[in-house]
């Protein structure tokens, strides 16, 4: 007698986290290889191939040559185009980017409402619909004064532009100036269909709960994100900030040692062991280019084998000079 049996569909677990490294290829020998779901190119120097997952970030590299970033999924990516968006998808992961004239849009706040509002109708539609990381590179950061900061304009704009997107938590995020197009605001962002779990540091005020002093609108992002797998960790902009304070005005080497700091902090809060290795590609933004080699002296005493990718990039206070951000992987 043959017993009878039911067939049972079973959702797939989260996806492998996307592999993130730094290649010295070229751009299009990077986008032919299976499984390419973005490349990124930086600064002047970089070229720009006709293909969605390809983007060339406003932010001039202080290493030469400058090598591309590349996420590598495990699967075969499809991708398009819809308006001013770009996008891929593959493996359980999307790739999404919008870069928008704020002169079309009045200015940085209306910009930036426009930005998060497509970013959301288009992921809303989306397997890959929760967002994990945002990238925002935005010109002349610092500039305005009070609630005029052109940084300020944007937190609200994207405050506006999101509505109750982030209701249940906020991505990790970085937010950088950059002196390419005066014009041009730049986000793109990764998504899964799976939620991570967002890290906030036990040394910092979480960002959404700021004080007034920084603007009508609290920034809205998590200091890090674990991947839905828990086999990655993806690093918020992380700067000398210490409480809700900017900590070691002016002086270079104590802000980078406060981020070392709290970037171990962040790893004993997402549970992962301590430090870093030659898997865990960082990014470090530095504010003046004069300051570049001091900066990778340090890091390269305090983090040996670690691949960093320098760039001249305004953190999105005035008083500090350099920020990191990047990925820790299990």
């Amino acid at each position: 007698m043959t017993e009878g049996c039911e067939s049972r569909w079973v959702e797939p677990g989260p996806a492998r986290a996307p592999r993130i490294s730094y290649r010295l290829n070229d751009a299009a020998a990077l986008l032919a290889e299976p499984g390419t779901l973005a490349v990124f190119g930086f600064g002047h120097a970089a070229s720009d191939p006709d293909d969605p997952r390809w983007l060339r970030v406003p932010l001039e590299a202080l290493d030469a040559p400058a090598p591309l970033e590349a996420w590598q999924v495990d699967d075969a990516v499809q991708h398009g185009r819809d308006g001013a968006l770009r996008w891929s998808a593959g493996g359980g992961w999307l790739f999404a980017a919008v870069e928008l004239d704020e002169r079309e849009h009045g200015g940085p706040a209306g910009a930036a409402r426009e930005a998060y509002a497509q970013l959301r109708d288009f992921i809303r539609g989306r397997a890959e619909h929760r967002v994990l990381r945002i990238w925002n590179y935005q010109a002349a950061i610092n500039a305005g004064h009070g609630d005029a900061e052109r940084y300020k304009l944007f937190c609200d704009g994207r405050a506006e532009g999101c509505g109750d997107w982030f209701a249940d938590g906020y991505p990790a995020a970085t937010a950088i100036g950059h002196h390419g197009d005066p014009h041009l605001l730049q986000i793109y962002l990764l998504a899964g269909p799976h939620a991570g779990t967002a890290v906030e540091n036990p040394r910092q005020v979480s960002a959404w709960r700021y004080p007034r002093q920084y603007g009508r609108t609290s920034p809205g992002f998590a200091r890090a994100m674990t991947l839905p797998a828990g086999d990655a960790l993806a690093i918020s902009g992380t700067a000398a900030v210490v409480g809700h304070a900017s900590a070691h005005e002016g002086d270079l080497a104590a802000q980078l040692q406060e981020i070392l700091v709290n970037l171990e902090a962040l790893l004993a809060s997402a549970g992962m062991p301590a430090g870093f290795d030659t898997h865990a590609p960082l990014k470090a933004y530095v504010r003046h280019p004069a300051d570049a080699p001091r900066v990778r002296e340090l890091l390269q005493q305090r983090l040996p084998g670690v691949p960093v990718l320098l760039l001249q990039g305004d953190v999105c206070r005035s008083e500090l000079l350099v920020e990191l951000d990047g990925w820790r992987y299990a």
